[in-house]
């Protein structure tokens, strides 16, 4: 979340973000917030006033008691009234610091000065020409739900049986290169760009949810077991980013990298009348994440990295892709700065997300209380946090599919992940 000292000296800045965000009607909860941080600072000077007081006074009492030199009823009487003041501010006082909060956790991060002015998506600016390689694909092109059922690899229909409309079924081949595509990405990230690889749990607590900034504004996207008080995660960044929760980091530590894989799960409420078709737009979905903590000085650079080892994996692949940076009405609440990677695909003619690499400054660190101490400095602060998808292989796999069929209808496996597959070919 903000700080809330940057909003009380910047309420401009902050207005004009919320503006660019197209968040307009957050203004007023930001006016309400400035009332309620005066009102609380007026409070702690009369309450501290009052305990100041109190402490006086209760030294005066105690020499009276122990000299015997007069009566201390009065004063008793006087502090026992004080008491009951500072009482009564204090639960007020606990009170605005509830409102204070709501607030804070309400408001979305500040925007980069890269970041361009846009109302939605279709405002996002291509980062970088687009990164093509020839597949020679001059022939009638079927899609990826039309291969996944011709070479019976993937089964959309018994996973609605099962559990719904987007829950897929990967079957034989398929599964193969859905894991093929899992390990080969984990061992990428460890082997070549550094990262530590983490296994985390799938469900978290409120907790998690708020350190990363899905709770309390996103909470309808989440599954929530209500007997056990989870949330099924819908992404690795959870539980990964609330490793250090609350914890005080060291500074020859930074920066931290890792990288996980994770089944995620979202409800994508307000979607309906999206295109839901095969892997466009399902419930559960597999994918690597990577998360690193960084001193502040370094993280914009750290995030040009992470963008360039998501990268990586396409180029590996041999996938066609494009680098957007989000502009500011389509970016998420808790980024700064956010490139989305896009996969081609042919049979759709369009492109696809399948990565989003973003720096969230101290907004979650904040939020978690994740520390450090500077070399040569006493005073903590707050680490910057990052992450990227690198990547989630359901649109992944679209691109795959489509990008590596043959006139004959089968399935060329990249050739990376033939070691992982044992298998060259899917026919």
């Amino acid at each position: 979340m903000l700080d809330i000292n940057y909003i009380r000296q910047n309420p401009e800045e902050v207005a004009g973000m919320l503006k660019k965000r197209r968040q307009e009607e957050d203004c007023a909860s930001l006016d309400e917030l400035l009332e309620y941080d005066r009102q609380r600072r007026e409070l702690v000077i009369k309450t501290d006033t009052l305990k100041a007081l109190r402490n006086k006074v209760s030294k005066d009492i105690a020499v009276i008691k122990r000299t015997g030199q007069g009566s201390a009823e009065d004063l008793i009487r006087e502090m026992k009234e004080v008491a009951d003041k500072i009482a009564g501010m204090d639960e007020t006082l606990g009170e605005i610091e509830k409102q204070i909060e709501s607030i804070l956790l309400s408001l979305p991060n500040k925007l980069h000065t890269d970041v361009p002015e846009g109302y939605s998506a279709s405002e996002n600016h291509i980062s970088k020409d687009p990164v093509a390689f020839d597949h020679a694909l001059d022939f009638p092109l079927m899609d990826h739900l039309d291969l996944g059922n011709k070479l019976g690899i993937l089964d959309f229909e018994r996973g609605a049986k099962i559990s719904g409309t987007g829950f897929p079924v990967y079957i034989g081949k398929g599964a193969r290169l859905e894991r093929a595509l899992l390990n080969f990405m984990l061992d990428y990230h460890t082997e070549n760009h550094g990262y530590t690889e983490v296994f985390p749990p799938f469900m978290v607590n409120e907790d998690s949810l708020r350190g990363t900034g899905q709770w309390p504004k996103f909470a309808d996207q989440v599954y929530y077991m209500n007997e056990d008080n989870l949330y099924a995660i819908p992404t690795a960044e959870v539980p990964v980013t609330n490793l250090h929760r609350d914890e005080m980091l060291k500074d020859e530590e930074l920066p931290i990298s890792y990288a996980a894989y994770s089944a995620c799960f979202r409800r994508e409420a307000g979607s309906y009348g999206k295109d839901t078709r095969g892997f466009l737009r399902v419930h559960q979905f597999n994918k690597i994440e990577m998360v690193k903590f960084t001193r502040p000085e370094e993280s914009y650079d750290a995030l040009e990295k992470i963008l360039q080892n998501a990268e990586a994996i396409l180029k590996a692949l041999r996938i066609p892709y494009r680098v957007l940076l989000l502009c500011s009405g389509d970016i998420s609440a808790s980024a700064t700065k956010c490139y989305d990677i896009e996969v081609w695909s042919p049979a759709e003619k369009k492109y696809l997300e399948a990565s989003s690499c973003s720096n969230f400054e101290d907004y979650q660190a904040r939020r978690a209380n994740i520390r450090f101490k500077p070399a040569g400095s006493s005073k903590p602060t707050y680490v910057h946090t990052l992450n990227g998808s690198g990547l989630a292989t359901s649109r992944l796999m679209v691109s795959l599919l489509e990008n590596y069929q043959t006139a004959e209808g089968t399935i060329v496996v990249p050739e990376v992940l033939r070691k992982y597959t044992g298998f060259d070919r899917i026919d």
